[in-house]
């Protein structure tokens, strides 16, 4: 089959040919329709994030439908749609897992990072951790939600942002313009700071109360902000833009150093700095819940699955906003059969 993998460096990724994985017990093998580019792929492809499979094949945002089960596999059947997002595996055991913060089990493993991902034809994945697409959304709108959707979703759960509060978003890709949607339709007032004129135009046009540079103060004392660019110096900005009792949430899985903080002007008055690390099968089953009773929609820019490694390239040049999603070739040589294994 077709596939990119990451090589690191200049180059990022190559492109391949792999034999079609097989699917082991209780997975399911998935034949790829779209695969959404996310930050964290260039993360991985660049080497912020220690490398955990050489050459592992990226993509945490992939959406096909399945053509042939593992041993014991019996959640889906042939031809359902499904999608395989970040969080891959986790122990099921621990002390984090068995209270519902499987986001936290220290032996997780990751779509795209531990294991091979979306940016190839076909991808496996255990049953128990795919989600079922519902056949009305179609798989480029589907794809954002698994990692962009769900990431944005937690950080907004985690902001704790009262009913009608101010809400600030830092940066505005992928998870950030879903992520407004989601807050504007529930009352918020939506205040965005993002480098890009592109995307204060999108931000705006989403209906978010106001949209200026990433480093302005925001027009109002906010009762919490997200923190979606990697820019750790955007911290005390963000932080003194609260409102007492506000809470900061950083959203990436990487972050440049945090400058010097002063407490009086960037903690005090019980303002809270929180992170955000993955997600649980449940943030991501209450996001696509949520989704389909608000029609939330990504500002989709394709590319070609051929062209894998320019979207990477104009994602870290900041040239399309919202989220690129790649679209798999209709046919190839090399095709699963539909069969149970």
């Amino acid at each position: 089959m077709p596939a990119w993998e990451a090589i690191g460096g200049a180059g990022r990724i190559r492109r391949v040919r792999r034999p079609v994985p097989e699917p082991g017990g209780g997975d399911v093998l998935v034949r790829i329709d779209s695969c959404g580019v996310c930050r964290t792929d260039l993360h991985v492809t660049e080497g912020d994030l220690p490398v955990h499979k050489p050459h592992v094949i990226p993509g945490h945002e992939a959406v096909g439908r399945v053509v042939a089960l593992g041993e014991d596999a019996a959640r889906f059947e042939l031809g359902d749609r499904v999608g395989i997002a970040w969080l891959r595996a986790t122990c099921g055991a621990c002390r984090w897992c068995r209270s519902g913060r499987e986001n936290l089990c220290r032996d997780a493993q990751f779509t795209g990072w531990d294991a091979d991902g979306g940016y190839a034809l076909y991808a496996t994945v255990a049953e128990v951790f795919a989600y079922r697409i519902p056949e009305g959304l179609p798989s480029e709108q589907a794809a954002p939600l698994l990692c962009a959707g769900i990431i944005g979703y937690r950080a907004l759960r985690r902001a704790d942002l009262p009913p009608g509060g101010r809400l600030g978003i830092y940066g505005f890709g992928a998870s950030a313009h879903l992520t407004a949607q989601i807050a504007v339709a529930q009352g918020a007032e939506v205040h965005v700071m993002t480098r890009g004129a592109d995307a204060r135009r999108l931000a705006l046009d989403l209906g978010v109360a106001s949209a200026g540079p990433a480093d302005a103060a925001p027009p109002v004392p906010l009762d919490a902000s997200i923190l979606f660019a990697p820019a750790g110096e955007l911290v005390p900005t963000a932080l003194a833009g609260l409102e007492q009792g506000g809470t900061l949430v950083v959203a990436g899985i990487h972050l440049s150093d945090i400058p010097q903080l002063n407490y009086a002007e960037h903690l005090f008055r019980e303002r809270r700095l929180t992170s955000v690390t993955a997600n649980t099968r449940r943030d991501g089953e209450e996001l696509f819940r949520l989704a389909a009773r608000l029609g939330l929609r990504a500002a989709v820019t394709p590319y070609a699955f051929s062209d894998a490694d320019r979207a990477l390239d104009d994602l870290a040049r900041g040239a399309f906003s919202g989220v690129a999603v790649l679209s798999m070739p209709d046919d190839d040589s090399s095709r699963a059969s539909t069969v149970v294994l």
